[in-house]
Parts: structure tokens; sequence; C-alpha cells
């Protein structure tokens, strides 16, 4: 443990909801592996701390301290406070954190603050940065944080994600951008036709890698990496820290400072739990009926398949609860209407897959249902994370029956909390997971074919006599 700088104290817990746990460690005391850990302790219950630090001690441009000024951004946030002031001196950072914890802020502060220091006119279809997301959605709202903190310094953001046309995307890039965000797909598309210059790009963020390698973008990753010049400042963020991360880590950053901020096995501090024991043909009743309380302001119910999401949203229309399903089949201006529409009220109830889980920062959703429990553990974490953000209360509700005792195990162990029963008794066994049957008309019979034998006896007679 290094020693504990007097001026400042870094702490830890639940980043957004206020309420902190104390840390004894301070963000220039660096481990000798240049590792920065915030672990939380136990404190008493509704025990509340905030940093000594702000925004003001890293004295930012006059520009990006108004925009964060006008946010409301007055204090930073645990992987704020141990990613800025490695980002700002220059230093590669290799971030731990889940998701609603500030991430953005922490690598997009260090990037406009060095812009605002040197401006430079990118040359045509040339980037500044490259900011890498695994989704659509992610990479929208990440483009606009960048825009809402660089608001004043003049600079050019350019998104490029796939869904949509790519005409436009290449226009923009035409006239060169400070900063571009994407997906890796689409940029890997604009990098070989050479619509997209990253040869003398400064800055590179890769965000939410463990999505990424969840998503099998691994390969065009490489890609990128590969045409990016050496000297460079790299960050890496990530909920969890797997061994192919580690491994993507060694090749892309040089020297990091590690910060470790709240492991993935954590849910939100302000956030009830609860579970239903219910067979899955009770799940729409029970589901329609939990939703036309008037406590549910704002929620979104997650499925597990994209079908399914389809399928809830149609029956909760059906029983006049005003919602919409996103998913991965839609196309991005649908899936932009549906989160727009959301998050502006004209819809009560998202239906979404694990494609919203992450990144997606709506405020005031009260509730999260999950309809169907995730088979990965970790993703139930992201789910009920769009919940109790930003020091506000939230309710998250799963509904299991008893094919998926076993996934409720798995999450319970990992977060180590035993959700309450609302309803229903918890089976004593997991039951079979039953495949579904195609229905009769839709099996297609293949005819059989004649045996060597057969087909002499089938013959014309005219064949035989012959």
């Amino acid at each position: 443990m290094p020693a504990l700088a007097a001026d400042v104290l870094i702490w830890g817990g639940d980043a957004l909801s206020g309420r902190f746990l104390p840390v004894h460690s301070h963000y220039r005391a660096w481990y000798p592996d240049n590792t920065l850990q915030t672990q939380a302790v136990a404190a008493p219950e509704m025990f509340y701390f905030m940093t000594e630090t702000s925004f003001a001690s890293f004295q930012l441009a006059a520009p990006i301290m108004q925009a964060l000024k006008n946010a409301g951004f007055d204090k930073p946030t645990p992987i704020q406070a141990g990613a800025l002031p490695a980002g700002l001196a220059g230093r590669d950072v290799l971030g731990t954190a889940q998701t609603g914890t500030g991430k953005t802020a922490a690598f997009a502060l260090p990037i406009l603050q060095a812009m605002a220091a040197a401006p430079l006119r990118p040359r045509r279809f040339a980037a500044r940065a490259l900011i890498l997301s695994p989704t659509r959605e992610l990479a929208v709202q990440i483009e606009q944080e960048f825009k809402k903190f660089g608001t004043g310094l003049g600079l050019h953001t350019v998104l490029i994600v796939g869904g949509v046309g790519r005409t436009g995307q290449v226009n923009r890039m035409s006239r060169g951008a400070d900063i571009v965000v994407g997906t890796p797909g689409r940029v890997c598309d604009l990098l070989s036709t050479r619509e997209l210059n990253i040869e003398q790009c400064q800055f590179f963020v890769l965000d939410e890698a463990d999505r990424m390698l969840d998503l099998g973008f691994m390969p065009d990753i490489r890609k990128v990496v590969a045409a990016l010049p050496t000297r460079r400042q790299s960050a890496l963020f990530s909920a969890t820290m797997q061994k192919e991360i580690l491994h993507l880590a060694e090749g892309l950053l040089r020297d990091p400072v590690k910060v470790a901020i709240q492991g993935v096995s954590s849910t939100p501090v302000l956030m009830e739990q609860s579970v239903h024991f219910v067979e899955a043909s009770g799940k729409r009743h029970l589901l329609a009926t939990l939703l036309k309380d008037p406590s549910v302001s704002r929620a979104i119910v997650f499925t597990r398949t994209k079908r399914g999401a389809d399928r809830v949203a149609l029956q909760l229309s059906q029983e006049k609860i005003s919602a919409t399903a996103m998913h991965g089949n839609l196309a991005q201006n649908a899936r932009q209407r549906a989160l727009e529409a959301f998050k502006t009220g004209a819809v009560r109830v998202l239906v979404a897959t694990d494609l919203a889980a992450r990144g997606i920062d709506v405020a005031g959703v009260s509730h999260v249902f999950n309809y169907e429990l995730p088979n990965e553990p970790e993703s139930y974490v992201h789910r009920t994370g769009r919940t109790a953000r930003n020091g506000n209360a939230g309710i998250a509700v799963a509904f299991c029956d008893a094919t998926e005792l076993t996934y409720l195990n798995q999450i319970e162990k990992l977060t180590g909390v035993k959700l309450a029963v609302a309803s229903g008794t918890r089976p004593a066994h997991a039951a079979p997971v039953k495949k579904p049957q195609p229905h009769p008309n839709l099996v297609v019979r293949k005819p059989k074919r004649a045996q060597y034998g057969e087909q002499n006896n089938q013959r014309r007679p005219s064949q035989r006599a012959a």
C-alpha cells in the first residue's frame, strides 16, 4: 500500500449514487506496478462521503470547465479521479469499471484538454482521435458527450457506425475530423477504402473491451490497431479483465496506469432487487399487472432474444401499455427513434435485448424487469445498472421459471446478494430446457429415395419387356 497523501483522498463505492466508501489511495501515489486500486471497505448504513478533489484541481481549459459547470459536473467520480491525472499527464490508462461510473468523461476530458492546448487542422479524411465502442447506441452517446464537454473548442466530431448509409459519413470525413467515434465494422470499412486515415492519430480509446470480445470484434480491432501510429496515447476500459483483454492490452498500451474501480460483480447500492417465481406461460400476465402500477414511471424490460423483444412489446401494446422494442435486427434509424421515444417519455416501456444493457444512460428509469434471465450472470449486473443512477433509487425485478433456476443461482453467487422472493416458490431443482417443436405444417419432409432394387421394379412395363 502506498503512503497516503495528505491533501487528497479518493473514495470508492457506488460511483454515481452519492454513497462512497473510504479508501486509502491517492491518485499520485501509484503501486509499484503502476496500479491504482480502490477497494470498498465496510461502512455504516447510509453513510455518505464525497471526494476532496474537484474538476477545478485538474486545471482544465476554461471552455471545458464552463461546459462541466453547465452540465452540473462538480466532483469527479472514482474512475474519473483515478484516470484523469494519468490521462492529462499523457500516460496510457487501463481502466476497470462497470457501466454507469463515468468512464466517458475519464477518457474524453484528457483528449479535449490536449486539443485545446494544441489546436490543429486535420487533413482530409484524417482523424486526430479515434474512439471505438461495441454498439451504435453507445457510440452515439459517446459522441454526444464529446460535443457537450467540447462546447466552445470548435472541434469537428464525426460519428461512424453501421446500419445507416456511409455517404454522409464519408462527406463529413472529407474535411478531416478532430474526433472520430465509431464501431469496429464501419471503421474498418472506411479504412479499407482510404476514406478514413488514422496514420497520424494521436489518441486511441477502446471502450467496453470485454463486450467487444463477446461480439467477436477482435479481428477488426487488430486491423485498426495495426493501422495506428506507434507514437500515440491510448486507453482501454472494460467492465471485466479477462485473459484475452489483458493480452490485447499488452500489445495496445505502453506502461499503462491501471485503475480498478468497483468490480462487475456489484450492483448499484440504492437498488431494491426481487424475484418472482412464475411459469413461462404466466410471465405475460404478471408483467402487464406490474407495469400498470403508477409507481412504474419508466421501465426497461429485458429479453434474451430479438424475437422475444418484439413479441413482448406487441403483447404490452395489446394491454394498452405504451411500449417499443429495440434490438439488433432494427436499422440504426429505427433503434434511435425507439430510444428517443423512450427518453422523451413518448413511450413508458422499452423492451430490449442486451443491446441496451451497457452504456445507455436514460435518466429516470424507475424499474428494470428481467423478463428472461440472462445466461451470463455479468449481463444481469449490466441490465440492472440502467436504474439507480445518479443518486436515485431503483427497483430491479426478475422473473424466473424452473428452467432458469441455474441462471438465478449464478447471478446470486456473482453478486453476493440473495434476491428477495416477491411471489411464488423457489423450485427445488432446475428443470431441463424444452426445445421448441416446429409446427407440423412447417416440417419439410423429403421424399424417400428409392433403393437400387426398387429402381428396377419401378421401371415401366415396356422397359422391362425390352
